[in-house]
């Protein structure tokens, strides 16, 4: 008897691997629904509340050079490129250069605290259910996507920036038409 359901365990273990597979794989690659956007594309619109209380969106910094950040507290990477991001903030505003933070999943206190801290005051806003995280297809972090003042993403950038990379992709982004 032992040995007739052998083989049915091997299916049964077997079915369980392929649809564990397919669970991880959609969660961690997406189902399809969201398309990752790439260089040449519109960036997907979104309404966050920031943590000045306003909700922002993309058609508020329309005609605006648009640097938008993935980051989160917990992450290394992402912390050690606030203050490049700051620098290039107050280097660039005037010209029309906007810097959008947009936080993955944290609490409003924990954000508060880590800006208090950093002395960041570019725009902050909070992506709590990675929601719009999942629209930009956002696997690493720090990921930062670069957007013309047509609307179109000129470039996109996984991984921590320092300060002269970051200068020079600002510095692309102003001048690209």
């Amino acid at each position: 008897m032992g040995r007739a359901r052998r083989p049915i365990q091997i299916v049964i273990l077997m079915l369980i691997v392929i649809l564990g597979g397919y669970a991880v794989g959609t969660a961690v690659f997406g189902g399809g629904e969201n398309i990752r956007p790439k260089v040449g594309d519109s960036p997907p619109d979104f309404n966050l509340r920031g943590l000045d209380g306003q909700v922002h969106n993309l058609d508020k910094y329309q005609g605006k050079s648009l640097v938008i950040n993935f980051w989160a507290t917990w992450c290394k990477f992402c912390v050690s490129e606030m203050p490049a991001l700051q620098t290039q903030w107050e280097k660039w505003q005037d010209q029309g250069v906007v810097i959008l933070g947009i936080n993955t999943g944290e609490d409003d206190i924990t954000v508060s605290n880590f800006v208090k801290q950093t002395g960041v005051d570019f725009p902050i806003l909070f992506d709590k259910q990675n929601e719009i995280v999942g629209k930009y297809g956002v696997v690493p972090m720090p990921t930062t996507f670069f957007v013309n003042k047509k609307g179109k993403i000129t470039s996109i950038i996984q991984g921590e920036l320092d300060l002269k990379t970051l200068n020079q992709q600002i510095d692309q982004l102003v001048r690209s038409r």
